[in-house]
């Protein structure tokens, strides 16, 4: 599910969609929000960061694919 900013047409993704920070190429999933920031999650693992919410964005079709594969791979390898 997308949503809505307010005032503006664009989407953002809602929390637990992956999602791109355009400000720094990184694609994640939406974890939540803090003061203003949108927390994403490393797609596989790791440190979350903070993201303007201006700069977060629906990733594009073969970037989603590509996080998605990382995601199923990453989870293969734990099942080991």
């Amino acid at each position: 599910m997308l949503v809505s900013m307010a005032g503006n047409q664009q989407t953002r993704p809602a929390i637990g969609e992956l999602a791109k920070d355009t400000a720094t190429g990184r694609i994640g999933v939406v974890m939540g929000g803090v003061g203003g920031r949108v927390q994403i999650g490393s797609v596989g693992g790791g440190m979350e960061w903070d993201a303007q919410p201006g700069n977060v964005v629906a990733p594009g079709a073969r970037e989603e694919l590509s996080a998605r594969l990382a995601i199923r791979n990453g989870n293969s390898r734990d099942a080991l």
